[in-house]
């Protein structure tokens, strides 16, 4: 009889174990989209991963390209969870440089604060109003 092959595991489990993702849907609905390639095809969330594979996945701006090191479908403690895969150095400098550039850029300025203001700021507008008013009545 032939050795029982220890199976595995899915592109998904394997995301969400090398802590990637918060969830396994996070992890699947990202590789429904195509933000995910396994050795240069778009993966499906189902892919078997096999050791060696390189992985390249697009989170926000970030692209990152890794090499599957261990295989593994149970999370665990962040420092096993980096133990499943190596980021391969143009990757590293990639995100490094990204990360500086947008420390670096300008934060927009001038843009109104989102929402609906607070009762201060309506106050604060109702005044301004009057004042505004009762300068142009006066002129």
């Amino acid at each position: 009889m032939k050795h029982a092959e220890r199976p595995r595991p899915r592109l998904d489990k394997w995301l969400w174990a090398a802590r990637f993702y918060k969830t396994r849907a996070l992890a699947a609905a990202e590789a429904d989209r195509g933000r995910i390639s396994v050795n240069g095809q778009p993966a499906k969330p189902g892919r078997e991963l096999r050791l060696g594979d390189r992985v390249v996945l697009r989170q926000g701006a970030v692209e990152r390209t890794v090499l599957v090191q261990a295989l593994d479908s149970v999370r665990g403690p962040a420092a096993a969870a980096q133990a499943l895969y190596e980021e391969t150095a143009q990757s590293l400098e990639a995100r490094l440089r990204l990360a500086e550039q947008q420390r670096l850029a300008a934060g927009p300025a001038g843009l109104p604060p989102p929402g609906r203001p607070t009762k201060r700021e309506r106050r604060h507008l109702a005044q301004w109003q009057r004042w505004s008013a009762s300068a142009e009545e006066g002129s």
